[in-house]
């Protein structure tokens, strides 16, 4: 509307200019004629009463006198006329453009009405929507997510209130008599349990390894390397980096020894099996630019070799190669390797 009233505009103001680089108009022109007329008239009875006698030039100019007393007024109450028939044209023809320049908005104002109230629904829609993902987001970043989730059915990611929930549980142990606490005479973790605590239960329903996890958080050592591996894993996870992708290299049982006590170098530097580029680029920018993430990693990197030294010294093999496998581990390959731990 607003566009057609300016186009409408320019289109008046460019008629006018054509107009007046046209010339005179129709009025001016026969204005022009009718003042030439008078004034040849008027001449000529002057020049033709010049040679005649005083009478016959005074009876000339009252002659001259009575057309003028007769004509003027009359033209003048004529050119008020049509001055006031003009004015009240142009404010008839100003009243109905108002009247139309209204209509035009009334109607702009209730289409824009008709088109918000429509939307409304469209807005509160796409209002839920915001509050969804805002929510999916919250619960993403408090959620402990190990494998990448696809479309397709997957391993449902593990929530971190799940894990404080066993925390809050291990801390609500009483304290037995004598400073004895309820750990200091709770069985020894397993080294079943403490392989199936780091790996993670595979979804909500693992039950077997809710189980193992809620054993291992009453092991104080064992519960320090799954909160430290669950904060790494959670930052890894915001940059798209999951264990569940990571396919590394597998070392030998003896490496992972030599590792244990004390070697470093190139001779367990086979222990950093991790190959994907993209992970190692990623997180290796992270680890230069994001403090709290470099010092999270080292912390889990320390938290590990000590706890995997002390579960070394009576592993089997076959303990070994399953721990090497788990989600922790590779955590550990990856930050490690990043990190120059095996160099």
């Amino acid at each position: 509307m607003a566009g057609t009233e300016k186009q409408e505009t320019l289109d008046l103001g460019v008629s006018s200019q054509r107009a007046t680089a046209a010339g005179l108009s129709r009025p001016e022109k026969l204005a022009v004629a009718l003042s030439a007329v008078w004034m040849v008239g008027v001449a000529a009875i002057v020049l033709m009463s010049q040679g005649d006698t005083a009478a016959a030039q005074l009876e000339s100019l009252r002659f001259i006198m009575t057309l003028v007393a007769v004509f003027l007024p009359v033209a003048v109450v004529w050119v008020g006329v049509l001055s006031a028939r003009s004015a009240r044209t142009i404010r008839d023809e100003g009243a109905r453009l108002q009247a139309s320049i209204d209509a035009m908005r009334l109607s702009y104002v209730a289409q824009q009405q008709s088109v918000t109230l429509a939307n409304i629904p469209s807005v509160v829609e796409k209002l839920d929507q915001i509050v969804s993902a805002q929510r999916q987001t919250e619960s993403t970043i408090a959620t402990f997510a190990t494998s990448r989730p696809a479309s397709a059915p997957a391993p449902m990611l593990i929530k971190s209130a799940a894990l404080t929930t066993a925390r809050q549980s291990y801390d609500a142990q009483p304290t037995l008599a004598l400073g004895t606490s309820s750990e200091d005479i709770a069985p020894p973790l397993s080294k079943a349990d403490f392989i199936r605590a780091v790996n993670f239960p595979e979804n909500a329903e693992d039950k077997e390894g809710f189980a193992a996890l809620r054993r291992a958080l009453k092991d104080r050592e064992a519960s320090r390397l799954i909160q430290s591996a669950q904060d790494v894993l959670t930052l890894l996870s915001q940059d798209g980096i999951y264990m569940d992708d990571l396919r590394p290299d597998r070392a030998r049982p003896d490496i992972w020894r030599q590792f244990a006590n004390g070697e470093r170098g190139r001779t367990v530097a086979v222990i950093g099996g991790i190959r994907d580029r993209s992970c190692l680029a990623l997180t290796a920018g992270r680890m230069r630019q994001d403090p709290i993430f470099r010092d999270t990693s080292h912390h889990f990197l320390r938290q590990f070799d000590k706890t995997f030294s002390v579960f070394e010294a009576d592993a089997t093999d076959m303990e070994i190669a399953e721990i090497t496998d788990t989600r922790t581990a590779r955590a550990f390959m990856l930050l490690g390797r990043v990190s120059g731990t095996f160099d």
